[in-house]
């Protein structure tokens, strides 16, 4: 899959994602690179690997190209070896409100605590329905990006 990415992300006001969720996956990411805006990723999602490359962020964190091709789970196992230092660890939550699915990701061991979700859009004005635990919008606030959450995680966050 490739193109341009477009989505909205949210802090979490409680649990109730759990309840209305209609499947869930554990996921272990690295990055192989991140820097000005770009980064190589290899996600491990349960029993599968997949190779991401992102660029930088356009509209206030909206929208930005997005390349993911699946991998072998060894090739994922391997190049998580060659990660920058610090890995993120989340389960994934996938709950449907109207005609979208919000991905919740609750975090896991320097980001315990932190629990986000996002759902993708088909446009950057494209209406949709927010489910009931949605808290505050955090659309291009950098220090929510998995990739900064590595090397600044929410443990370590000022409250």
């Amino acid at each position: 899959m490739s193109g341009f990415e477009i989505e909205r992300k949210f802090l979490v006001k409680d649990a109730r994602y759990k309840e209305q969720a209609y499947a869930s996956s554990r996921i272990r990411q690295g990055y192989i690179c991140s820097g000005h805006g770009r980064t190589v990723r290899v996600r491990i999602r349960d029993a599968r690997g997949y190779l991401t490359i992102k660029g930088p962020s356009n509209n206030g964190g909206l929208s930005r190209y997005e390349f993911e091709k699946e991998i072998t789970l060894d090739e994922a196992e391997h190049l998580m070896q060659l990660c920058e230092p610090g890995l993120i660890d989340k389960t994934r939550y996938l709950v449907k409100s109207g005609t979208h699915t919000f991905e919740v990701d609750e975090f896991y061991g320097e980001n315990e605590g932190l629990v986000m979700a996002e759902v993708e859009l088909g446009s950057e004005d494209e209406p949709y329905e927010k489910p009931d635990f949605i808290g505050k919008e955090v659309t291009g606030d950098k220090r929510y990006y998995n990739s900064h959450l590595r090397v600044n995680p929410f443990s370590l966050w000022k409250r």
